[in-house]
């Protein structure tokens, strides 16, 4: 059989693509494996939610105010249980958690990572049946492994990330990460309860024939952003948005095209979570050849962050549309960006 047609498991591509990780040790092998075990026990859980008495909102608020799903508390629990369970990771911070968990050493191991991860992108979806993901990164931490992990293992800038990914619970469930050296997707199949490799080596279009806004909000956005989408608009390039950034950016790496989430009066400095949302997209994408910056144009990957929970704005996606979104700004902001 030819290996290119054979069936490539997400634990098999893994260990195959130890050797190209920075510090191969095995140690990220087991983390990204980690996080493909949760995925699995998630997804189970999302295809059956409306059968649990899991659908619904839990009564509760996150730190930045958001309405906490059952579900999302349910996929926080299980990401940090199986990330503790090997060793390999010294810390978690999650979107859902005011701070960062510090994981105690299992037997002799010197856990080196720290992950972050939105356990339930798109969360407000889940009562109605549409797409929802998990999104996480990957850091190597800065502090002594002799001690606990420090918030400044976790304030880390995008351009320090180990690996990125994200997976995609929809039709079918997809796994897309990437460790630095290219992107790829492994398709969930339920026969046989494994990711297998189903998109090897993902290249985003230099374009595409969408843009994807909250068009809700346009009155509400910046001049030059509105200038923007009305080019979009005069371009006929269809509006997609579906309100979950994992299915938006999931769809813009095969098709192409443009996320923009632009600060608003009432987020003046966005709404997205730079660790948790913004970096690892932006590390996704720049890896499949796209662009990611913000709404001020800088790098988003150059960002230092200064808080777990700092926002952002963000554009990415195709990188000819990003180089235009750029070019209207410069044009027509009223202050100056530099």
């Amino acid at each position: 059989m030819n290996i290119a047609n054979r069936i490539v498991t997400l634990d098999e591509f893994i260990i195959r693509k130890e050797s190209e990780f920075p510090f191969a040790s095995g140690e990220l092998t087991g983390l990204l494996r980690d996080i493909g075990v949760a995925a699995k026990i998630v997804n189970r859980e999302v295809n059956k939610a409306g059968l649990v008495n899991i659908l619904g909102v839990a009564g509760v608020e996150n730190s930045t105010g958001d309405t906490v799903q059952k579900l999302d508390m349910f996929a926080n629990e299980k990401l940090i249980e199986c990330l503790k369970n090997s060793g390999e990771c010294c810390g978690i911070a999650s979107e859902e958690l005011e701070d960062f968990i510090p994981i105690p050493a299992v037997a002799t191991k010197e856990a080196k990572y720290v992950v972050l991860f939105d356990p339930l992108d798109g969360s407000s979806n889940i009562d109605v049946n549409v797409s929802v993901g998990t999104i996480f990164a990957i850091y190597r931490r800065v502090s002594d492994s002799k001690g606990d992990v420090t918030l400044e293992d976790f304030l880390q800038a995008g351009t320090e990330l180990v690996a990125a990914g994200y997976v995609s619970y929809g039709t079918s469930t997809i796994l897309v990460y990437t460790t630095g050296s290219g992107v790829n997707g492994f398709t969930l199949d339920p026969s046989i309860g494994e990711f297998c490799l189903s998109h090897r080596d993902i290249k985003i279009p230099a374009r595409g024939n969408y843009y994807c806004v909250n068009q809700g909000y346009y009155l509400k956005f910046d001049i030059e952003m509105r200038r923007y989408i009305d080019y979009c608009s005069d371009l006929n390039l269809g509006l997609r948005y579906i309100g979950s950034m994992v299915s938006d950016i999931h769809r813009i790496l095969f098709q192409g095209g443009i996320f923009l989430y632009p600060n608003t009066r009432k987020y003046p400095q966005g709404k997205l979570r730079l660790v948790y949302e913004c970096n690892p997209i932006a590390f996704i994408v720049e890896q499949a050849g796209g662009k990611a910056i913000d709404c001020q144009l800088r790098r988003i990957l150059d960002q230092k962050p200064t808080q777990l929970h700092q926002k952002s704005t963000i554009a990415v996606g195709s990188p000819d549309m990003v180089d235009e979104m750029k070019a209207f700004v410069e044009r027509y902001a009223a202050h100056n960006l530099s």
